[in-house]
C-alpha cells in the first residue's frame, strides 16, 4: 500500500492468500478484545499460535514481496485464518513494501455516492516481555515466537474519489475534511516534540457519540486520522463491518458543518467536556448513537508482567455491535 498527499494506492496482492481467507474453518476459536498499556488493540485468542521468522529488510521501491516472504506469510495466514476466520472473511490481502511486519487487508464499501476503505493491519513485531521466543532472531530476521495475542490496527477511512487503473480500482483519494492539525512544537534541542490537534479532535468526536459520563479509555470509536474522521470498530466480523460503515457515514455528515469551529476551539483550548462548543453540539447528537454505545464497557486488570491492560466488551446482541 502506498500513501501520498491524501491518496491511498492498493497495489500488490496475492491470489493464494485471498482464496485462503474466504474458506470456512471448523477449528475457529473464541477471542476477547483488549488494549495494552501502550494503547495497542489486540485480540486474545482461546488458543496460542506460532509466528514464524520473517526477513526484516525489503527494498521499498520493489512493489512485489520476495518469494520467501510471501511463502512464509501464506503459511502463517493459513494458521491464522483457521483460528479467527471471521476477522478476515471478505478481506483482500495487500502487500506494503514499507511495512513488511504489518500485513495489510482491506475491503471497499459504498454508501450512496460515497466510498469507504476498511483497513486492517496486523502487527507481527515480537514483544519479548509478552511473547514466548522459540528461536532468536538475527540482524536480518525476526525471532520465531508463540503467543495467544493478535495485535491489530483497524480503521474505516472515508474516500472522496476512487482511483482506477486498467479498469480496476487501484486506490482512492481520502476525503480530507480536516485542515492541517499541526499547531507547533514544545521542548528544545533533542527533546523537541510536535504538537498536533489529532488527540483532542479524537476525544471530541468520540465523546460526542458516547453517553455522558461513560469512560472507555483507551478506546476512541471515532478519530482524527489521515486529516479526516475515521471509525475504529471493535467488532471485526463481516456483518459488523457492514453496520459500521453506514454509522461512520452518518457521523461524518453530522460533524462536517462543525469541523472548522471545532478545530478553532481546540487550537485555543484543550479538550474538555465542559467546553461550550462541545456541550452545544452534543445536544444535537442523535440519541440513537449514544444508545448504540451504551452497552460498551471497559475493565482494567494487570497482566502477568504487572502491566495495566484493558478488556473492552459490548454487552448486547451481536446485531448491535460497533
Amino acid at each position: 500500500m502506498k500513501q501520498s498527499a491524501g491518496e491511498i494506492y492498493l497495489t500488490t496482492s496475492d491470489a493464494e492468500i485471498n482464496a485462503m481467507l474466504q474458506r470456512e474453518s471448523p477449528s475457529a476459536v473464541s477471542y476477547t478484545r483488549h488494549f495494552s498499556q501502550g494503547e495497542d488493540f489486540f485480540l486474545r485468542l482461546g488458543r496460542s499460535f506460532e509466528v514464524p521468522s520473517f526477513s526484516i529488510h525489503h527494498d521499498i521501491n520493489r512493489e512485489r514481496p520476495e518469494p520467501v516472504y510471501i511463502e512464509t506469510l501464506r503459511g502463517f495466514m493459513d494458521t491464522l485464518q483457521q483460528l479467527v476466520p471471521d476477522v478476515f472473511a471478505g478481506l483482500t490481502y495487500l502487500f506494503d513494501p514499507a511495512e513488511v511486519l504489518r500485513p495489510t487487508f482491506f475491503q471497499m464499501f459504498r454508501v450512496g455516492d460515497d466510498s469507504y476503505l476498511y483497513l486492517l493491519r496486523l502487527d507481527l513485531v515480537c514483544r519479548p516481555q509478552k511473547h514466548q521466543v522459540l528461536e532468536k532472531g538475527t540482524n536480518d530476521t525476526t525471532p520465531v515466537y508463540r503467543t495467544s495475542e493478535l495485535v491489530v490496527d483497524v480503521d474505516i477511512i472515508p474516500l472522496k474519489e476512487l482511483i482506477s487503473t486498467d479498469g480496476r480500482t487501484s486506490g482512492g483519494l481520502i476525503d480530507q475534511m480536516i485542515s492541517d492539525t499541526w499547531i507547533g512544537e514544545t521542548g528544545r534541542g533533542y527533546f523537541v516534540q510536535g504538537i498536533w490537534l489529532d488527540t483532542d479532535l479524537t476525544k471530541f468526536f468520540s465523546k460526542l457519540v458516547l453517553p455522558a459520563g461513560k469512560r472507555v479509555y483507551p478506546y476512541y470509536p471515532f478519530s482524527s486520522k489521515y486529516r479526516t474522521v475515521c471509525h475504529h470498530p471493535i467488532a471485526l466480523e463481516p456483518e459488523a463491518r457492514r453496520r459500521a460503515v453506514p454509522l461512520l457515514h452518518r457521523v461524518k455528515q453530522f460533524l462536517q458543518p462543525y469541523l472548522e469551529e471545532i478545530e478553532q476551539v481546540l487550537r485555543e483550548e484543550d479538550f474538555s467536556e465542559s467546553l461550550p462548543t462541545f456541550t452545544r453540539i452534543k445536544e444535537k447528537v442523535p440519541m440513537e448513537w449514544q444508545t448504540l454505545f451504551a452497552p460498551l464497557s471497559m475493565s482494567v486488570y494487570l497482566n502477568d508482567e504487572e502491566q495495566k491492560e484493558f478488556e473492552v466488551a459490548m454487552q448486547a446482541a451481536p446485531e448491535n455491535a460497533v
